[in-house]
């Protein structure tokens, strides 16, 4: 059975928010849906949209698994996002959370 991903995230201030995630993904967007959507698509039949949809922001969560973790994390700071800290589960899972 294939799975196809379609995650939205709502922001608050659409104007700010490509760069942002063109910095996080290392491209600019897919394509631009509307004058307040934007889509990228992470992998075949996988995408991320960000939305203005201030009465929402703040409230999406999405984990996207990779396995070249490191080298990721290492070319998204390139582009100048930090993450603020790192973490390691027991069963091996590392993450960089966004904030704090």
């Amino acid at each position: 059975m294939a799975v196809d991903l379609f995650a939205g995230i709502p922001v608050n201030d659409y104007a700010a928010a490509p760069a942002w995630y063109e910095r996080l993904s290392g491209s600019p967007p897919t394509f631009v849906a509307s004058d307040t959507e934007a889509v990228w698509e992470l992998a075949e039949h996988r995408s991320l949209a960000v939305e203005q949809r201030p009465e929402h922001a703040g409230h999406a969560l999405h984990t996207v698994f990779v396995d070249d973790f490191d080298t990721r994390v290492a070319l998204i700071a390139d582009r100048g996002l930090e993450p603020t800290r790192r973490e390691t589960y027991p069963n091996g899972v590392r993450r960089c959370p966004r904030g704090t």
